[in-house]
C-alpha cells in the first residue's frame, strides 16, 4: 500500500461530536477536505447552521444533528439519524466537552456532575453505541477522543477546574482501557490532548495565562486553526492502523517540560 493510499480516507463517515465551533470544526474541515462525509452535532440549532453553511462553502458533505450528550437517553436517536443518512459510521470523534472553574473546596455540586456527564460519560455512550451498531459487526473503526494535557498533569496554581482535569485524565485512561477491550474488532482507540488553543471555552484562562504560556512552551506559540488537522487526519486513516491506545500532545511541547 503506497502513503498515498495509507492516508486515503476518501468517502469515510465520520460523527464529531461538539463540531460546531473551535476543535471540533477544525476537525470537521480537515476529515471533510480530504473526502469524508461528516456528521456534526451540538446543541445549538444556530451554530450548527453557521458551521454547516461554512462547510458546504468549502465543498463538504454535511449533515447537522442537534443534541444534549448530557441527555444520554438522547444518544441512540442521534447515532440512527447518521445512520439514516450515511448507513454506517468509520471515525467517531469524541470532542464535545464541557470546564466550569471554582476553588475544589467550593466546587458546586451541579458542576462536577456536568462537568463529568459531558466529558466522560458521554464518550463511553456514544463509543458504545456507535461501536455495537457499526464498527463491531464490521470489523473496523477508528475512535478518537479528545482529551487534554490536562489530563497528563496536575493544574497550574493559580487555575481551578478541578472537574475537568479530572475528568480529562479519566478519558485518557478510557482511551487505553477501551482500545485493550476492542482492538479485537479491528477498532482503532487513540486520543488527541490538546494544549492551550483559543476557544469559547478557553477565553477566559488564556487572557490570564497566554504569554506566560508562550513563555514556556518549547515552540513558543499557541494552538492555531490547523494545528490539529494533521493529527486527526493521522488518526483516522490506515497510516495509523498499527496505533491503539495512544495519547498524543498537541501542545507546542508544552508537556516535554
Amino acid at each position: 500500500m503506497s502513503v498515498k493510499e495509507l492516508f486515503n480516507i476518501q468517502g469515510k463517515i465520520a460523527l464529531i461530536t461538539g463540531g460546531s465551533r473551535g476543535l471540533g470544526l477544525q476537525m470537521a474541515e480537515a476529515l471533510g477536505e480530504l473526502g469524508c462525509k461528516i456528521a456534526i452535532t451540538a446543541r445549538k440549532a444556530d451554530e450548527l447552521s453557521n458551521a454547516k453553511a461554512h462547510l458546504k462553502k468549502l465543498g463538504i458533505e454535511v449533515l447537522t444533528v442537534v443534541n444534549d450528550l448530557s441527555k444520554q437517553d438522547q444518544i441512540p436517536g442521534m447515532v440512527d439519524e447518521v445512520i439514516a443518512r450515511f448507513g454506517t459510521i468509520d471515525i467517531l470523534v469524541n470532542n464535545a466537552g464541557a470546564s466550569w472553574g471554582a476553588p475544589a473546596e467550593d466546587y458546586p455540586d451541579e458542576a462536577w456532575h456536568k462537568v463529568m456527564s459531558l466529558n466522560v460519560d458521554s464518550i463511553f455512550f456514544v463509543a458504545r453505541e456507535v461501536a455495537r451498531r457499526c464498527m463491531i459487526p464490521k470489523k473496523f473503526g477508528k475512535i478518537i477522543n479528545i482529551a487534554s494535557v490536562a489530563g497528563l498533569r496536575g493544574s497550574a496554581t493559580n487555575v481551578s477546574t478541578i472537574a475537568y482535569h479530572t475528568s480529562k485524565g479519566a478519558a485518557v485512561n478510557f482511551t487505553r482501557a477501551l482500545a485493550s477491550e476492542w482492538g479485537k474488532y479491528n477498532i482503532n482507540v487513540n486520543a488527541i490532548c490538546p494544549g492551550f488553543f483559543p476557544s469559547q471555552m478557553s477565553a477566559g484562562l488564556l487572557e490570564k495565562m497566554a504569554e506566560s504560556v508562550i513563555a514556556r512552551a518549547p515552540l513558543h506559540r499557541i494552538g492555531g486553526d490547523e494545528d490539529l488537522k494533521g493529527a486527526v487526519v493521522f488518526l483516522s486513516s490506515e497510516a495509523s492502523r498499527h496505533i491503539t491506545g495512544q495519547c498524543l500532545a498537541v501542545d507546542g511541547g508544552m508537556s516535554a517540560v
